[in-house]
């Protein structure tokens, strides 16, 4: 762990825009490459599943989260304030987003997506990060505690496989259409994705307390839960022939390249619906990230920049759409595995979405055998 416990002061021409990486790579030295690398590949797996598993979730094609993941998390981590967060597809974004979806369509939610990168960019740009801290923290509570909710209800129909045509985005309308077809619940879907759900409980509480006294258990805790659960559900589905849906059944696969350059419609009545989602999603990402920075702080005796934070999630929420991306924010879970991973500097980052580009260029044809329902425990 390096002690840091203030970002180094900025030079004059630099003032308004320092990424962090400047100053990190000013002071690189080579041990610090070996921890970053070892830490960006160990989140770069854990984040393979997540990315996808998040864009599913929010009525978007499994790719539409590894792009984000890797062009948005590089952008982040090369762009950032802080030293060692991770940008990505985030939970919080699940509710947001399948909401423009439904109601705007995909085209729209490239424009909001991106208008929000503006407004985020100006925050940063004109010194407003610094103003988070002073929203009330029972509004951050629940706000993030009902999104949980909504979340967790809207995994239900997957979980247990059941058929549903249309799945509404509001609290009632996923009550009624999931009382309505809980007669067609998929048995095996629902032990697959019970089971599954099990094994990251037991992954997550059970083996860190064996590790503490059991050598062997403190190296199996070094693989990712995940990353298991999604190997040994392929498994289980491919030589049991299982009758439940894979990637490759529902969405045709994972494309093998990073998609082109997507410019959609644009008119001036689109920015005008578009403007309440575009300050929800602007303002949900600010906060989250920014709270996430602090929570990175605590962990390595460090202080963001929230201002150059602001401005690179911006940047990113700008160009990540128009390739085929969703809304980005940092994300706490895969920080806080870069942390206890050892990173040290943005490498780590930068590291784990190359490692993501890697993965998604060479085993894009596996993914078509992932079971679709253990994605929803993730």
């Amino acid at each position: 762990m390096l002690e840091n416990s203030a970002a180094p002061p900025a030079p004059r021409g630099w003032s308004f825009f320092r990424p962090r990486l400047v100053d990190a790579l000013a002071s690189y030295q080579r041990q610090q490459l070996g921890r970053d690398i070892g830490a960006g590949l160990t989140v770069g797996m854990v984040a393979l599943p997540l990315a996808m598993a998040f864009a599913i979730a929010s009525g978007l094609k499994p790719e539409a989260g590894l792009f984000t993941a890797i062009i948005a998390g590089f952008l982040i981590s090369a762009l950032g304030g802080s030293r060692v967060q991770i940008g990505g597809p985030a939970g919080a974004f699940i509710v947001i987003v399948y909401g423009i979806v439904e109601r705007y369509g995909l085209a729209n939610l490239i424009i909001a997506t991106a208008m929000s990168g503006v407004m985020l960019f100006a925050m940063g740009f004109f010194k407003l990060g610094t103003l988070i801290r002073f929203i009330p923290i029972a509004v951050v509570i629940g706000f993030t505690n009902g999104i949980a909710v909504l979340i967790g209800l809207s995994q239900v129909k997957d979980f247990l496989g059941l058929s549903v045509s249309n799945m509404p985005a509001n609290f009632f309308g996923i009550l009624s259409a999931l009382g309505n077809a809980l007669h067609t619940v998929n048995w095996h879907a629902a032990g697959l994705a019970l089971a599954c759900l099990g094994l990251l409980v037991l992954w997550q509480f059970a083996l860190p307390k064996l590790a503490a006294t059991r050598p062997w258990a403190a190296r199996l805790a070094l693989v990712p839960g995940t990353v298991l659960v999604l190997v040994l559900a392929t498994l289980c589905v491919s030589v049991l022939k299982l009758p439940v849906e894979t990637i490759g059944s529902r969405f045709g696969g994972i494309p093998s390249s990073l998609p082109s350059l997507q410019w959609p419609a644009f008119s001036w009545d689109s920015v005008r619906f578009l403007f309440m989602p575009t300050i929800t999603l602007a303002l949900l990402g600010a906060i989250e990230s920014l709270l996430c920075a602090r929570v990175a702080d605590g962990m390595i005796d460090d202080r963001h920049n929230p201002n150059q934070e602001l401005m690179a999630q911006g940047i990113a929420n700008f160009v990540t759409p128009f390739f085929g991306g969703m809304p980005a924010t940092g994300t706490i879970a895969r920080t806080v595995t870069n942390v206890k991973s050892g990173a040290t500097s943005p490498v780590a980052g930068i590291v784990h979405a190359i490692t993501l580009l890697l993965v998604m260029l060479m085993a894009a044809p596996l993914a078509q055998t992932f079971p679709w329902p253990p994605w929803q425990p993730f």
